[in-house]
C-alpha cells in the first residue's frame, strides 16, 4: 500500500525523535518516498544530516528559506504528498495545530495541507493527561486529524512511566497504510465491507493469588495487527484482548479480558460472525482454587502445593458448536517442536478451517517480537509464507480471508 506513496514526515522536538529515524527506514523499505520537515527543537535531538541520509532527499527546516520559498515551498510540501505523518508530535506542536498557529515551517505546512494527517503523540504522562492537551486532541480529531498512540511504558525521565510513549515505528507504518487504503481506494480497498469478524489477541492471566498469576510471553502484536488490517479492509471487528501493552486499534470494538474463561465468554457474546480468528495465546491451565490472600513462605523450604485444572479450549468450543461456528474459523498454533504435526492435529480436533502455525522457540524471537514466519495449514494442504513483519502477515491473512469469503 505504501509503494510509490509520497509522505511528508514532520519531526518535532522530543527525545522520541530517535524513533523517527527508524520510521523513515521502515517507510522507505515499503516503497514510500519520504520528505522530512524538522522543527528547531527536533534538531536538538537528531541532525538534519542523519535524517537526510535516510530519506535520500532534502531536509526542510526553515520557513524563510530563500531557495525553497521561491515557489512557495511550504504550500508545495503541504499539497505534493499523499499523507503527512507527525512523529513525534509534542504537546506544543499539537496545541499549535489545534489553534491554527503557523510560526515555523512545520506548522505552516500542517495549516496549509488538505491531505490526511496522522499524528503520533509523544510526551510525559502528566503532559498527556493535562486537560489542555486532551482538549487539543479532541479538537484535532473533530478537525479530521488521525491518531496512532500514545502507548504506555517507561519514559526517558528516570522513574517516570505511563501513557505517553510514541508508538513504535511499525505501528505507525501500519496506521499509515490503513489510512491510505481507507482514503484512496474506497470499495476496492474494502474487500471485507459488510462482514463481521471476531479476533482474539494476547495472553491470558490466570490468578494464583491476588499477587501472582500464570501467563505466557505473547505480546498481542499479531492479533492486534490482524484486527487493524481487518478494520481497514472494511470489516466490523470485535477484538477480545487479553492483558497487553498495546493501544486499541482504530475502528475496532475492543473487549478487554484477563482470564481464559472471561475470553471465552466475550467471544460467545461477540458471535455469530462471518469469521473468527483465534490468535490469542490462551493459558492451557489454571489453579483449581485461587488463593484469597498472598501465599506466604511457611519456613519449611517447600513450595506450596498447587492443583491445576484445564482451561476451556476456546477454538474447540467455537469449532464444535454449530450455533457459534462462523463461515471461516482460523486458529493459531504457537509451537516449539513438531510444528506441522501439531498444527494438523489441531485442525482436525478443533474443527478449524485454517491453522496459522509458527515456531515460537526462543531462538526465533517471534513471541513478543515484530516479525513472524507462518505456515497456513488447511485441509487442502500447507502454504509456507516468508518471514515478514507482523503487520504484513496481518494484511496478507486478511486478503486471504476476503478471497476465501468471495468463493463461498
Amino acid at each position: 500500500m505504501l509503494t510509490g506513496k509520497r509522505i511528508v514526515l514532520v519531526i518535532s522536538g522530543g527525545i522520541a525523535c530517535y524513533k523517527s529515524l527508524d520510521l523513515i527506514r521502515r517507510l522507505r523499505e515499503r516503497g514510500a518516498r519520504v520528505r522530512a520537515v524538522m522543527t528547531a527543537g527536533s534538531q536538538k535531538f537528531i541532525t538534519p544530516l542523519a535524517v537526510g541520509a535516510l530519506t535520500a532527499d532534502k531536509v526542510y527546516t526553515e520557513l524563510f528559506d530563500r531557495e525553497a520559498e521561491q515557489d512557495v515551498g511550504h504550500i508545495r510540501l503541504a499539497r505534493d504528498t499523499d499523507l503527512i505523518i507527525v512523529a513525534p508530535a509534542t504537546a506544543n506542536l499539537m496545541a499549535k495545530m489545534a489553534h491554527g498557529i503557523a510560526d515555523d515551517l512545520a506548522t505552516a505546512v500542517l495549516l496549509a495541507t488538505d491531505r490526511p494527517v496522522l499524528v503520533a503523540p509523544a510526551m510525559n504522562p502528566k503532559m498527556w493527561a493535562n486537560p489542555a492537551t486532551l482538549r487539543n486532541v479532541e479538537t484535532l480529531k473533530r478537525d479530521g486529524r488521525h491518531f496512532v498512540g500514545p502507548n504506555r511504558g517507561e519514559m526517558a525521565e528516570s522513574g517516570e512511566a505511563g501513557l505517553g510513549r510514541m508508538s513504535e515505528p511499525l505501528e505507525i507504518v501500519a496506521a499509515a497504510g490503513a489510512l491510505l487504503r481507507s482514503g484512496s481506494q474506497a470499495e476496492a480497498a474494502k474487500p471485507l465491507a459488510g462482514r463481521r469478524i471476531v479476533i482474539t489477541s494476547g495472553p491470558t492471566h490466570e490468578p494464583i493469588d491476588p499477587v501472582r498469576y500464570i501467563a505466557n510471553r505473547s505480546s498481542g502484536k499479531q492479533g492486534h495487527a490482524i484486527a487493524a488490517a481487518a478494520a481497514a479492509a472494511g470489516a466490523e471487528v470485535t477484538l477480545v484482548a487479553g492483558p497487553v501493552n498495546l493501544p486499541d486499534p482504530q475502528g475496532v470494538t475492543v473487549v478487554h479480558v484477563e482470564t481464559a474463561r472471561e475470553m471465552l465468554a466475550a467471544v460467545k457474546t461477540a458471535l455469530p460472525a462471518d469469521v473468527a480468528v483465534m490468535a490469542a495465546a490462551v493459558a492451557d491451565w489454571r489453579v483449581a482454587s485461587e488463593g484469597g490472600q498472598k501465599i506466604k513462605k511457611d519456613g519449611s523450604g517447600k513450595p506450596p502445593s498447587l492443583e491445576f485444572v484445564e482451561n476451556p479450549d476456546i477454538l474447540a468450543t467455537v469449532g464444535h458448536d454449530e450455533a457459534l461456528r462462523p463461515k471461516l474459523l482460523v486458529g493459531f498454533a504457537a509451537e516449539t517442536q513438531n510444528v506441522l504435526e501439531n498444527a494438523q492435529g489441531k485442525l482436525t480436533r478443533k474443527r478449524a478451517d485454517w491453522i496459522v502455525a509458527n515456531d515460537v522457540s526462543a531462538t526465533t524471537g517471534i513471541m513478543g517480537g515484530d516479525a513472524n514466519t507462518v505456515r497456513i495449514v488447511s485441509a487442502s494442504g500447507i502454504e509456507d509464507w516468508p518471514s515478514m513483519d507482523k503487520q504484513e502477515v496481518a494484511v496478507r491473512l486478511v486478503q486471504r480471508i476476503a478471497d476465501h469469503l468471495k468463493r463461498l
